[in-house]
């Protein structure tokens, strides 16, 4: 398995670019020490011998951190927090680090420091893999990781996911530790998985799920026949690409045809808490809070893209900052209230295609689409929900789209199990994709 893994990274990488640390001579003799122990019965947990990426702000023993930035973060940032020690406990092997946004405050993944990766379904031009977790999806779609640790503090893991043609989970935040992460926002981070199939991702979450079971519990697939999906009418289709809006609406379809139910509804208090984002949101103040505290001189060598709101945050004030976090609870709080009537929402990811890099060089263009980038996945973080992300099929770009289901706080389970049975529905992978990636 890791010697297939090194021939996909060895015959790709120069171009994809997906990891700032590539550890294969490591992962190589883990690899063989695994190998060893399964010839003596040995198993110490379902991801043993499994080659994993992570995001380069998760601390790994012997491997550097950058976060993103043009220089390597201190020694302590190496030190494993509780999801890397439960992937390393049961011998999962990293293969090594994935390019991330310089300190994850973008949605596109782009990186002046070490350059964007290469998204893999785009064959004669360089377009956005989505962003923070830059590398997570191209790693697999590369073939050189089989699961990706990511973070999503406002759509980080379901964009990339999405944008790669993958399935991306966001967990719900508190449920699993950001301890030997690098921070963006102490309000919103959330550690999160990327995986090639729905299938791959029941494995991976119930073998990592933090929430204390010695015996990891399995996500049962959730009929559909019965199911009561909400589809919100407003927000998330405003200004949504034809073909992206178009391929979602007939997964709808096919959905009420397997006997769910299918609930056209309002979702409160999406404008008013994407407004707060619009402006800043929670993310802006606490990362120039945590970067004035331990890294004043990395604020004026900032990828320009991050560095203008990291400065722009200086002028919020902490009134403004409590008032933003009282407004998003309560919202939170009320448009949770739709649970009572559905089992689960359902929306597009990402509602427009992966830009062109040409086509984002300035500022401003750059701004419009990742704000675009982000709108439908960032409602599940500001509302302090979880959601995941899987692939329905091919935009008018052909490019993957990406269909979001989002619940309640620690109703991982349930979504997964629910995305269980509608890729058993549509087909998963490369196969509802139609087509493999042009540079995989």
């Amino acid at each position: 398995m890791i010697e297939r893994c090194t021939q996909n990274f060895l015959a790709s990488e120069s171009r994809l670019n997906a990891y700032k640390t590539w550890d294969g001579a490591r992962a190589r003799k883990l690899a063989e020490a695994v190998d060893a122990l399964f010839a003596e019965g040995v198993d110490l947990g379902p991801l043993m011998g499994i080659p994993v990426s992570v995001k380069d702000l998760y601390g790994v023993p012997g491997l550097p951190v950058y976060a993103g930035s043009a220089e390597r973060l201190p020694e302590a940032w190496e030190t494993a927090g509780p999801v890397v020690s439960s992937l390393q406990r049961q011998l999962g092997i990293v293969v090594g680090k994935t390019h991330t946004v310089e300190f994850a405050f973008g949605g596109l993944g782009v990186n002046a420091h070490w350059g964007t990766p290469f998204n893999p379904w785009a064959s004669a031009e360089h377009r956005t893999p989505g962003g923070s977790s830059s590398g997570a999806g191209v790693s697999l779609v590369q073939g050189s990781a089989f699961l990706a640790l990511g973070t999503d503090t406002a759509g980080s893991v379901r964009v990339p996911a999405s944008m790669t043609g993958q399935v991306g989970l966001k967990t719900t935040y508190g449920r699993w530790s950001l301890n030997g992460i690098v921070p963006l926002s102490s309000s919103l981070d959330t550690p999160g998985l990327l995986t090639r199939t729905v299938e791959d991702l029941a494995f991976a979450f119930s073998a990592m799920d933090a929430s204390a079971r010695s015996v990891p519990k399995p996500c049962a697939p959730r009929p559909l026949t019965g199911l009561r999906i909400g589809v919100p009418e407003n927000f998330f289709w405003e200004g949504i690409e034809p073909s992206i809006g178009a391929l979602v609406e007939a997964t709808v379809d096919r959905l009420a045809q397997a006997g769910a139910r299918i609930v056209r509804l309002q979702l409160p208090h999406c404008e008013e808490a994407y407004e707060i984002f619009r402006q800043g949101g929670l993310a802006a103040p606490e990362l120039a809070a945590y970067l004035n505290e331990h890294f004043p001189q990395k604020i004026d060598q900032l990828d320009p893209v991050v560095r203008a709101r990291v400065q722009g945050a200086e002028a919020i004030s902490s009134v403004e900052y409590l008032r933003r976090k009282a407004v998003l609870k309560r919202c939170g709080a009320g448009a949770a209230q739709v649970y009572d009537d559905v089992d689960v929402l359902l929306s597009p990811t990402v509602p427009i295609t992966p830009p062109r890099l040409a086509d984002i060089a300035d500022g401003a263009s750059y701004g419009k689409a990742n704000m675009m980038a982000l709108r439908n996945t960032v409602i599940s973080n500001l509302f302090g929900w979880c959601a995941l992300t899987l692939p329905v099929g091919l935009d008018a770009s052909r490019m993957p789209v990406g269909l979001q289901l989002m619940g309640p706080a620690m109703a991982e389970e349930r979504l997964i199990g629910i995305a269980l049975n509608i890729e058993s529905l549509i087909g998963r992978g490369f196969d509802v994709l139609g087509r493999a990636p042009a540079q995989a």
